[in-house]
């Protein structure tokens, strides 16, 4: 979020159950009543056309759900930030909810450019519906960290291309069973190439495909150390500075 003289704020929100069916334009539209709702002072660009000073982590698939979504706002005077999560939820669509917020520093990096590694659970299936083996979806796994490329066919703009999304492997297990497919847990990187948690399941091979996928996670690195986002850049730790 790029402050002026605002009061930026980043808030943890949560995208559950059958909202998880909505897209990323319609989680924003519902932010942005859930703002008007709780008369947030939202700061407002300047121009012919101004909108709401709002920026959105990465996106997250239709069908997807998270424990873990992003967004920066800026007020434009401070806020109780403790008492946002409780009011914007009561104001957002059930499924939604705003799990926390932290006031930001000014000119904080930008979500998007920051966040560099992702957490998913996951659950596989077969094409046929038939739970696989769990000894075998662990073997898939290994072999593909094992492995030095993992090519996913990737289409843009009408053109199919095959790209080497092994870079952003970081780490693949098994976790146990579901009701209705073997649970995984995957860490991906998100620079210099992101991956979609279905390229990685084609990638893994064996017949599996998706059946569930959740965000658990989002963390920012720096200089070795991995951050909360929430935790990143508080706007208590630079006014401490200053004083």
């Amino acid at each position: 979020m790029r402050g002026d003289a605002g009061f930026p704020v980043r808030l943890r929100f949560a995208k559950q159950g059958k909202v998880r069916f909505i897209s990323h334009r319609d989680v924003a539209r519902a932010f942005e009543r859930a703002f008007r709702i709780q008369a947030l002072p939202i700061a407002f660009t300047q121009g012919f056309s101004p909108r709401p000073k709002v920026s959105f982590g990465l996106a997250l698939s239709v069908g997807h759900e998270s424990d873990a979504e992003y967004l920066d706002v800026e007020c434009a005077e401070p806020v109780d930030v403790e008492a946002l999560p409780a009011a914007l939820t009561a104001a957002l669509p059930g499924g939604i909810a705003v799990l926390g917020a932290a006031a930001l520093a000014d000119r904080a990096p930008a979500l998007q450019e920051a966040v560099s590694v992702l957490e998913w659970e996951l659950e596989v299936t077969t094409s046929a519906g038939e739970t696989p083996a769990p000894l075998a979806v662990a073997r898939l796994a290994a072999s593909a960290l094992a492995a030095s490329t993992l090519p996913v066919a990737r289409t843009r703009k009408g053109r199919e291309s095959c790209e080497d999304v092994r870079p952003a492997v970081r780490a693949v297990e098994v976790r146990g069973v579901g009701e209705r497919g073997v649970c995984l847990w995957a860490e991906l990187s998100t620079q210099p190439i992101g991956v979609r948690p279905g390229e990685l399941i084609a990638a893994l091979g064996g017949d599996l495909v998706e059946l569930r996928a959740r965000r658990v996670a989002q963390w920012i690195e720096r200089a070795g150390v991995r951050l909360e986002p929430l935790d990143a850049d508080p706007r208590a730790a630079v006014e401490a500075r200053a004083s």
